[in-house]
């Protein structure tokens, strides 16, 4: 390549770091306002008859960037963030933009730069899509929650569904404050907002679940339907791109922390580095488990005999997690291609 270099991204501005390996010339700079159209001016005042490569990490905004950098005939390279990270070792002064962006530059020259999947674009509004439907379910439940606790601040008994006819009339009957009872009413109309986005939203999720082959082969496993499979599919990505199973199960962050001289975290929890959505969706189907018709049953059962039902189901979310990337990765080009 004869220009490689390094970008890092913030809200404000992009902070660049490239070196032209013909001529010699090492260029620092920041681009501002942090935009798709300040990106592109940038972009396309490089010199075009060389060939270019950048880094940039996995951050938010990556998008925009990836995308103008491969319009102006830019090859790019998306850094993950942790392991890339882990790099640069231990901290001898300040970070800054320009350490990063030069961290980012100094690895891709020399080959060492650990880079994330760019999934195509079909995938990526699919991501999209699959992580509004979970905002909506959360907002949803976190009302629910507090017209719960409302509830059980003033002592009334508790209502295990308020979205039927039979949890409204309860709540009607329910002795509460002025303040309580506002509380429960803008509860529910929240609520019942969050219901009229979730549904045609579910229903187009349900739609490019039935299309596409990944998602349909996932959905043929036990507790995975249609948003599961679209958000397994989505999240997990190409599974190729991973060695073993194992790498698959550390892409998810459900792995075990082991001791590290060079990491703070304590051993013996959760990763949780990787997608939330791809967790909550492994965990959604793995909750599954606890049917007798379940083919994970018997492990279920063994699992949270000994260490309780929290661990079995995380111990199914992880055989899940393996069982997704045999079928994706049999699938080869089929797995990620467009409904």
């Amino acid at each position: 390549m004869a220009i490689i270099g390094g970008l890092d991204l913030h809200r404000a501005q992009i902070t660049f770091d490239y070196l032209d390996t013909e001529t010699g010339e090492l260029r620092r700079g920041r681009i501002a306002p942090a935009t798709r159209g300040s990106l592109r001016s940038w972009a396309t005042a490089l010199p075009a008859v060389r060939p270019a490569a950048f880094a940039v990490e996995a951050c938010t905004g990556w998008r925009f960037v990836v995308e103008e950098l491969r319009t102006a005939g830019i090859t790019p390279y998306l850094a993950e963030v942790a392991d890339t990270a882990a790099l640069r070792g231990p901290k001898r002064r300040a970070k800054t933009d320009r350490a990063d962006a030069r961290h980012l530059r100094q690895l891709l020259q020399r080959g060492a730069l650990p880079t994330a999947w760019i999934p195509p674009d079909h995938v990526l509004e699919a991501r999209t899509r699959i992580r509004l439907y979970k905002n909506l379910v959360d907002e949803r439940t976190s009302w629910q929650q507090r017209i719960k606790a409302a509830l059980f601040h003033h002592g009334v008994p508790p209502i295990k569904d308020l979205r039927t006819a039979e949890g409204r009339a309860h709540l009607k009957e329910a002795e509460l404050s002025a303040a309580a009872r506002a509380t429960v009413e803008v509860g529910l109309r929240a609520i019942g907002r969050s219901d009229e986005e979730i549904r045609p939203l579910r229903k187009e999720l349900a739609d490019l679940a039935s299309r596409q082959a990944g998602c349909r082969a996932l959905d043929g496993l036990y507790g995975v339907g249609p948003v599961i499979a679209v958000a397994i599919w989505a999240e997990l990505g190409d599974c190729r791109r991973f060695s073993s199973s194992r790498d698959a199960v550390r892409h998810t962050g459900l792995d075990v922390t082991v001791h590290s001289s060079d990491d703070q975290r304590a051993p013996g929890h959760l990763a949780r580095q990787g997608p939330p959505v791809l967790r909550w969706a492994l965990c959604e189907a793995a909750t599954c488990a606890a049917r007798t018709t379940s083919p994970d049953h018997a492990l279920y059962e063994s699992v949270a005999e000994r260490v309780g039902a929290s661990r079995a189901t995380l111990t199914v979310a992880r055989k899940l997690a393996r069982r997704a990337h045999h079928i994706l990765r049999a699938l080869g080009d089929d797995a990620m291609a467009a409904a």
